[in-house]
């Protein structure tokens, strides 16, 4: 079998992809206009992971990433490609998701899933530790992240193939100043059920962001009540979609914060 190459694209579905749409025939991949340094990717229709290896001997400890965009577009940039060589860089290889945009949360949450049992079934063709694998995302990547370590329904999608054996929570994840968590008092929304398989998580947010701070302390409350592993940072400012630009905030720095708890939870000293 071919060697996967750095950088080479798997595609998640082969044929008769899961939740597709008539419309989505007619779209293609585009990058929106914007002068911020945002590389904005809509109009997905064909998701995939991109994979990112670290050098030296393995197996590495893995992180699929999902980049934010509220369900319209991914923050391809400053969420995906630069938090994947983040990763590198701290010992773990990455693979970087590209799911189904816009306004397709059902088969982004099935891309999602596939994802992870695509790493965890080809673990020995990607030299990934298969239980060393986390997640993490950022806004509504995080909420995506959240709907594969702690759904409360049924299978993201039917089963088709051997793959779809595979577990697909993650074995710990980071919820990135994440959206669409908890309800206004605080509760989870429906869609989500914290229990004894919910991963260990990594939780940050500012106090000022638009997208609400009670995202993580809600996540965090109901894992502290489950006895689940949970590590909460929350910044009184620092707003919302910064990935890990240096904004002259005190939250830019949370990158050192994520690099410990990530190490430490795959293992690495």
């Amino acid at each position: 079998m071919p060697k996967i190459q750095r950088f080479e694209e798997i595609l998640l579905w082969k044929k008769n992809i899961p939740f597709s749409v008539p419309d989505d025939a007619g779209k293609k991949e585009r990058f929106l206009p914007g002068d911020d340094g945002i590389d904005r990717l809509t109009d997905v229709t064909t998701p995939g992971i991109t994979f990112f290896p670290v050098g030296g001997k393995g197996p590495h400890p893995a992180v699929l990433v999902a980049p934010g965009g509220g369900y319209q577009f991914l923050a391809w940039n400053h969420e995906g490609l630069d938090i994947c060589s983040f990763f590198n860089a701290i010992g773990f290889s990455a693979f970087l998701l590209k799911y189904r945009v816009p306004d397709r949360r059902e088969a982004a949450h099935a891309d999602a899933a596939r994802a992870m049992r695509i790493i965890r079934s080809r673990a020995v063709e990607f030299d990934v530790d298969p239980a060393h694998i986390g997640m993490l995302g950022f806004s509504a990547g995080a909420h995506l992240t959240a709907t594969v370590a702690a759904p409360a329904g049924n299978a993201p999608y039917p089963s088709r193939d051997k793959i779809d054996k595979e577990n697909f929570r993650p074995d710990f994840c980071a919820l990135i100043y994440p959206a669409y968590l908890v309800k206004k008092n605080l509760a989870l929304q429906k869609e989500f059920r914290i229990d004894d398989r919910t991963p260990p998580v990594f939780l940050l947010q500012a106090q000022n962001d638009p997208i609400q701070v009670e995202n993580a302390l809600g996540w965090f409350w109901e894992m502290k009540k489950c006895g689940r592993p949970a590590e909460l940072h929350c910044y009184a400012s620092g707003g919302h979609g910064y990935g890990l630009f240096r904004t002259g905030e005190p939250v830019s720095d949370w990158g050192n914060l994520a690099a410990v708890w990530f190490r430490r939870n795959a293992g690495i000293r």
